[in-house]
């Protein structure tokens, strides 16, 4: 991403972004809620396009080549995408359907080999019981697994999981982290980028960081700013890099206006207000 802003109802939501992610890399997109973290995802996943600037996604521009051509080539898990399903949907299918990167199954036909990996994947999740029964009826915890599962399906040159941990419960969630780990460490050609505002739910694994933030002022300024009646400073990259230097006290109490400590214990992550 290059000069990257974003503009919606007359409101700048991001401004001055550029970031570059290394073929192979495994970075973590973080940021408090509200700052822009799901509008940079739908641009890296080709389902939304800049105001300004450029965005090349495997070595392709937005706006220059036909997004469907190779958008079976990025994985993406995100609540955004889950709301695309027909209400009816079958859970398996909703996983297999991103071999073809298309939301709701209709003539397209798939191998019963294929059907063997989406089932393979959701039992590694937990989920195979959900076979057979609808979109519609799942818990959120249940829809956040499926969409991890249909990521994982993908044969993805890059993959997005946007709060991947979202309405899982302690156990789920540690599960998905390890999972997410192996692939960190075990995938070296694959581009993952995970998306979240808890340091806590960073897999290890996971190099490096993009640290989200308001062009101006700080967190606290910008919720100051909204009791006024004014919109907050649109979001940016305050940081790119290693996750060591990214993560400490000063820079994530200023994005988050508060004084924060961060903790790096046996390869977690974590931060408490002072």
């Amino acid at each position: 991403m290059q000069g990257v802003e974003l503009r919606r109802y007359g409101r700048t939501i991001l401004t001055e972004v550029d970031l570059e992610v290394p073929r192979g890399g495994k970075w973590v997109l973080f940021g408090p809620n509200g700052i822009g973290k799901s509008s940079l995802v739908q641009m890296m996943a080709t389902r939304a396009f800049p105001s300004r600037g450029t965005v090349d996604v495997l070595g392709r521009r937005l706006g220059k080549t036909n997004v469907f051509s190779y958008r079976h080539l990025i994985g993406l898990s995100s609540a955004e995408l889950a709301r695309a399903f027909p209400p009816g949907e079958d859970p398996l299918d909703a996983v297999v359907t991103s071999l073809t990167a298309t939301t709701g199954r209709w003539r397209d036909q798939y191998t019963e080999d294929e059907y063997a990996q989406a089932r393979a994947l959701m039992r590694r999740f937990g989920i195979d019981y959900l076979e057979g029964k609808a979109m519609r009826a799942l818990s959120e915890g249940e829809r956040t697994r499926v969409m991890l599962c249909r990521a994982l399906m993908a044969r993805s040159e890059l993959l997005i999981l946007d709060e991947p941990t979202t309405g899982l419960d302690l156990g789920g969630r540690e599960i998905t982290l390890r999972a997410l780990g192996r692939i960190g460490r075990d995938d070296p050609e694959r581009t993952v980028v995970l998306v979240t505002h808890r340091l806590e739910e960073i897999p290890r694994g996971f190099d490096h960081v993009a640290i989200m933030g308001r062009l101006e002022g700080s967190e606290a300024d910008a919720h100051a700013a909204q009791g006024d009646g004014a919109d907050p400073a649109p979001g940016t990259i305050v940081y790119a890099g290693a996750l060591g230097q990214g993560f400490t006290d000063a820079r994530l109490s200023a994005v988050f206006g508060l004084d924060l400590h961060v903790r790096h214990d046996d390869g977690r992550w974590s931060a408490v207000a002072r």
